[in-house]
């Protein structure tokens, strides 16, 4: 499994008038979903705003160029452990 996680503004809603259907759309949506694309089985690959806000709790790799589809290179880093738990990380 592959996670792209992204932070940001979103717009969610029930779409359908027959069926009804919850989805997201927005630009984060987007992004996180490019990131899921291109990242590695079993790894979580996050965006710069995320990792923002995850610095501290998380341990993340350095920083790596993307290129993402529609979007061209994105920097992005890999989430790897808890700060707290350094023998917990994922390489």
């Amino acid at each position: 499994m592959r996670v792209g996680l992204a932070s940001g503004p979103a717009v969610a809603g029930v779409i359908g008038q027959r069926k009804f259907a919850y989805d997201l759309w927005g630009d984060t949506v987007n992004l996180a979903s490019r990131l899921e694309s291109n990242g590695e089985p079993g790894r979580i690959l996050v965006s710069l705003s995320t990792a923002d806000r995850l610095d501290g709790r998380f341990d993340l790799g350095p920083a790596r160029l993307v290129d993402l589809k529609g979007k061209g290179p994105t920097p992005a880093r890999f989430r790897l452990g808890r700060a707290d738990e350094p023998d917990r990380a994922v390489m």
